[in-house]
């Protein structure tokens, strides 16, 4: 699938510093604020610029936030392929992937601020399109191949369907990384537990989970009603 840029040839000829400290800026701004209350002229100030010339980089605001979206999510897509890539098996992988997913929360959580804000987001935008098919796609392949060669190894139950599993595995995946880094979400997991994410047993966390979804590759329906 063709990867689409959504800035200007100006922006490719900046300098990667100047790049980044841009792109951070206006993430720290459509983050705390949401995309509706984010002020583009802030973000120009803020970064040292002219809002001229913050319109020579990106024609709309929207062309803004999806950059600083794609830049965001990228860091923590890396991690991810390079665990899902890897020759371990599926549980293995999986527990190495609550591990990133959980120190990456919180040490990106402005990065995951923005995919809740497209996430949260009424009808259909760009936005809400850029994600599904450049982000959600991208990543949704990975984790179908994965699974679909540890089904063919035999390394996961007889009757798991690849695909649907993909999708409840990323969505278990993704809640973890909105409890720590999304207000409502955060709340959810304070009703439920009755602690606090942040004073959390982090590698409690990683063990329950673990356990569920270990039991999700492992023990089919017919055997859990034996139990």
């Amino acid at each position: 699938m063709t990867q689409h840029k959504y800035y200007k040839d100006a922006f490719d000829r900046v300098d990667d510093s100047r790049k980044n400290k841009l792109l951070e800026i206006a993430i720290d701004e459509f983050a705390s604020k949401g995309f509706k209350n984010a002020n583009i002229n802030i973000i120009a100030k803020n970064a040292g610029i002219s809002i001229g010339l913050m319109y020579k980089y990106f024609a709309t605001k929207d062309d803004l936030f999806i950059t600083c979206l794609k830049y965001g999510m990228t860091k923590l897509e890396h991690s991810l392929n390079d665990i899902m890539l890897s020759d371990d098996r599926l549980l293995v992988k999986t527990e190495k992937l609550i591990r990133t997913i959980c120190s990456h929360s919180k040490k990106y959580s402005k990065y995951i601020s923005l995919y809740n804000e497209v996430g949260a987001e009424k009808g259909t935008s760009e936005r809400t399109r850029l994600m599904v098919e450049e982000i959600e796609t991208k990543r949704s392949s990975i984790y179908i191949e994965t699974i679909t060669k540890a089904f063919e190894n035999k390394d996961v139950r007889a009757d798991l369907d690849p695909k649907l599993f993909a999708f409840f595995l990323d969505n278990l995946l993704t809640m973890l990384q909105f409890s720590y880094t999304c207000d409502y979400y955060r709340e959810r997991f304070l009703i439920y537990t009755g602690i606090d994410i942040d004073e959390a047993d982090e590698e409690m966390i990683i063990s329950q989970l673990l356990k569920f979804i270990e039991s999700a590759f492992t023990v089919s329906h017919e055997e859990l009603k034996n139990l």
